[in-house]
């Protein structure tokens, strides 16, 4: 069987790839401590479940419109104008299979071949596999650490040409925790303006942030940036609701009634009751989650500081999001030796990169990160902090001792 030419390319998630890998060894009976999970080890409110439960019993469970119920949008427009001061119209929102799903409509109905797509590394791992889907081409610019990784405006505007359709901005930011301030969102929305490139701001780790700081979204800066920006939520992450599969768009209506329209041929609409149960997600009490990021605030804090007490290893700390993006570089070129319970990797080996060092890790140490590389940075690992504190202690104290033996 000849597949077509544009699934080859197109690589797994290594996340999910990773989770998985992690569930089948404890399944064995395997201790080993999973980082690689890009979700809240939190159940869903119970306020939220009962509200599905109800739902369920009431017999909402057939088709609703392809692009989501109106009492939803109703609410996604509530949210956006109390949270963000962005005014939309119900009409202006599509309710999709997740975020990720809102994302993949908004580069399908944008881009196509010859185009490209500016694309901050590092990235979330999908980003670059979603715009090559598009028949457009990924144009990678790279940040670096000491600034935080954020976009450098001078970067910016040196990889635009005339083939430039979007940009896309993730704030808080997955893998790094990245949050972009005012000023550096003006900075990018002044030249998005000037170039008429559209920006796809993805969103939905906005309420998962720290230190008392204000999550902004670049379309609320001017009715001038907003005309070219799609807004990318859900409610997976900050309601603990992965699983349920209900994301948004919001942005100009011809966008958004052409993602409909593709959605309407692709996976109709989100699953019934979880539109119910998300209505009042964003309606009802908010406390869950307070207390949702108060503990990520507390776990954020030790594994910050375990990890850069480990020598050869720094990292910044995220001031959103839940993921840390420690700096391994001096860990590579250095000999390694398998534990007795390891022997399968073999004799002694030298670290050659971020690939390298997560297999050894899983194996040896039964740590489970996502190698940087799958990020576009290769001297980096992923570790979730999105798990319990003695899981995150456990496998400090699993990275420390191991470390020592390089």
């Amino acid at each position: 069987m000849t597949l077509a030419k544009r699934i080859s390319a197109i690589s797994p998630s290594p996340t999910l790839a990773i989770t998985a890998k992690v569930k089948e060894m404890k399944a064995k009976g395997i201790d080993v401590i999973g980082f690689g999970a890009g979700e809240p080890d939190f159940d869903t409110p119970e306020h939220i479940k009962e509200e599905a439960k109800r739902s369920l019993d009431e017999g909402f469970t057939k088709y609703t419109p392809d692009s989501g119920i109106p009492e939803l949008k109703e609410a996604i427009c509530k949210k956006l104008k109390k949270d963000n001061d962005l005014d939309y119209e119900p009409g202006q929102i599509i309710v999709s299979c997740g975020a990720k799903h809102s994302l993949y409509n908004a580069m399908q109905v944008l881009c196509e071949s010859g185009d490209e797509v500016l694309l901050p590394s590092p990235y979330w791992v999908s980003y670059p596999e979603q715009i090559r889907l598009s028949g457009a081409e990924p144009v990678i610019i790279e940040t670096e650490e000491e600034e935080g990784f954020k976009i450098k405006i001078e970067r910016l505007r040196e990889k635009i040409t005339s083939r430039t359709k979007l940009l896309i901005l993730n704030s808080p930011s997955n893998p790094t925790g990245a949050v972009y301030h005012r000023k550096e969102l003006e900075a990018i929305a002044e030249i998005a303006i000037e170039k008429n490139i559209y920006v796809i701001s993805d969103e939905i780790y906005e309420k998962i942030i720290y230190d008392n700081l204000k999550h902004i979204s670049i379309t609320s800066l001017n009715s001038e940036i907003k005309k070219l920006t799609l807004v990318i939520n859900g409610l997976s992450k900050s309601y603990s609701m992965t699983g349920w599969r209900i994301g948004y768009a919001a942005g100009p209506k011809e966008i958004v009634d052409a993602m409909s329209r593709l959605q309407s041929h692709s996976t109709s609409n989100p699953t019934s009751f979880a539109q119910k149960a998300s209505i009042v997600a964003l309606e009802g009490s908010q406390e869950p989650l307070r207390g949702m990021v108060s503990e990520f605030a507390q776990r954020r804090e030790y594994i910050v500081e375990r990890l850069n007490s480990i020598t050869g290893i720094s990292c910044l700390k995220p001031e959103g999001a839940f993921y840390v993006f420690p700096n391994i570089s001096k860990l590579l070129g250095k000999s390694y030796k398998p534990s007795p319970c390891a022997q399968r990797l073999g004799k002694s080996q030298i670290i050659k990169d971020s690939i390298n060092l997560s297999q050894i890790l899983l194996e040896d140490a039964k740590i489970a990160v996502v190698p940087g590389l799958a990020f576009g940075k290769d001297h980096y690992l992923r570790l979730s902090y999105a798990t319990s504190m003695e899981n995150i202690t456990k496998g400090m104290d699993r990275l420390e001792k191991f470390v020592k033996k390089l």
